[in-house]
């Protein structure tokens, strides 16, 4: 059914055409959602096109989401209505009926410097041509970088920027290792990308360089990282563990490097980068999002030119440029003392947070490892029952499955104890309560 209805619509051969051809058999109901794509080479054998052809193809149609990568199954023609974020939305959508919703991952807004007025702030640039980067910020952030950055550009946020970057060095089929847990988002990205995802073990430090070595040794495409208050769990590297990890990916200087630094200035750990032993590998990239407002959409991302400069030359036929006047705001931001008392604060009053959250659970016998940042990830009996177990007493929180990466983790919640203002004790007796609720048995 699939070669008739290609082949019946194939009016040109090469990846656009057919593209198009599963496009319009798509939309014209001859391949309906759910149906199973052939393996590539199989397409390619029979419609007289090369795999890399095929592979083209399958990237534009995944990007219109025509199709999408179903786990096992493979490839499958994405059914209306059903595409879209799944563990994004899954983890972090919006939830109501709480009056303690800990279960989003983003900052307090009353510990977010205000944003000063917009009028008077930089005048309106004179051409399309301007540096893309403000000149003053550029300047201010290079002498604020862990390395040395060969090239520095601005996004708007962390996962623009990343989007952008996997999307330049990553293809159909690839393989990326990820830490394990992970950032949902990232995961639905690559996924998106039709790349296989590998978790790669972590500790209160990060990720495990003996488990990176095994995961190097399948050839990945790239490693993706996150140096510190990695999302879920808070871990950061230490001196030493980002020492050992650069030895390892040092043996293998054909994979790329992509480093998310999430919480930014929220931070306390040390500004620590693989750029510093393996500048043409690495690409860094640090968000200000939840240190000075999410709203900003603003990220610094340093590479090396062979990485950055395609994608800044593809970015001139869309976008061209993340708002200069927005990138005044930030260096506003970044060199107004009491701005930078506000975000000096909000970082000591997160640690105080999730202190004495750590602490209750001690108290019941749950001891965390040492973390950084806006959440916790906590051990649970039972996800649902926990979760449960929460939302009898009004508090919300994540599931941890969403953060798996493949089977086999214990259960867990990812609870943003940063939101947590007050009754602090309080809250840390329900999440303990929570952590040991088992599901009830099934009556028979």
């Amino acid at each position: 059914m699939f070669y008739q209805a290609v082949i019946e619509r194939l009016a040109e051969p090469g990846a656009r055409g057919l593209a198009e051809a599963v496009s319009r058999a798509v939309g014209e109901g001859a391949l309906t959602g759910g149906t199973k794509l052939p393996p590539v080479r199989s397409v390619a054998a029979e419609l007289h096109l090369s795999p890399s052809t095929v592979n083209a193809a399958w990237q534009l149609l995944r990007r219109a989401g025509t199709i999408r990568t179903d786990g096992r199954r493979g490839t499958v023609v994405a059914t209306p209505g059903a595409g879209g974020p799944g563990r994004y939305r899954a983890a972090l959508r919006q939830t109501t009926g709480f009056g303690l919703d800990l279960s989003t991952g983003v900052p307090d807004p009353r510990l977010l410097p205000p944003i000063p007025a917009l009028h008077g702030l930089s005048p309106a640039p004179t051409s399309y041509l301007d540096e893309p980067v403000l000149p003053e910020l550029g300047a201010l952030l290079r002498e604020r970088w862990p390395y040395p950055a060969e090239r520095l550009a601005i996004f708007d946020g962390a996962m623009d920027a990343i989007d952008h970057v996997a999307s330049t060095l990553l293809r159909l089929g690839d393989l990326a290792l990820v830490e394990n847990p992970c950032f949902p988002p990232l995961l639905d990205l690559l996924e998106t990308l039709g790349v296989t995802v590998a978790g790669v073990g972590t500790d209160a430090s990060g990720m495990l360089p003996d488990q990176l070595a095994a995961g190097l040794a399948r050839r990945p495409a790239a490693v993706f990282l996150q140096p510190r208050a990695l999302n879920p769990t808070g871990a950061s590297w230490s001196p030493s563990r980002a020492g050992a990890l650069a030895e390892v990916l040092a043996q293998h200087p054909e994979v790329y490097v992509v480093e998310d630094d999430s919480a930014g200035d929220l931070a306390s750990g040390p500004l620590l980068s693989m750029g510093s032993r393996l500048p043409r590998q690495t690409v860094h990239v640090r968000s200000f999002s939840k240190s000075h407002g999410p709203d900003l959409r603003l990220a610094a991302v340093s590479g090396p030119a062979t990485v950055l400069d395609p994608i800044l030359e593809r970015r001139l036929l869309g976008q061209g440029w993340t708002s200069r006047l927005l990138q005044h705001l930030l260096l506003s931001l970044l060199t107004d003392p009491a701005s930078i008392a506000a975000v000096r604060a909000a970082r000591d009053e997160y640690a105080r947070r999730r202190r004495l959250i750590t602490t209750g659970l001690a108290a019941s016998g749950i001891e965390l490892p040492p973390g950084e940042g806006l959440n916790i990830w906590l051990p649970v009996a039972d996800e649902q029952a926990a979760l449960l177990s929460l939302a009898s007493a009004g508090i919300g929180a994540a599931a941890g499955i969403a953060f798996a990466v493949g089977p086999g983790m214990t259960p867990h919640l990812r609870v943003t104890v940063g939101l947590v203002t007050e009754d602090h004790a309080a809250v840390a007796d329900h999440l303990a309560r929570a952590a040991q609720a088992a599901a009830r048995p099934i009556p028979r």
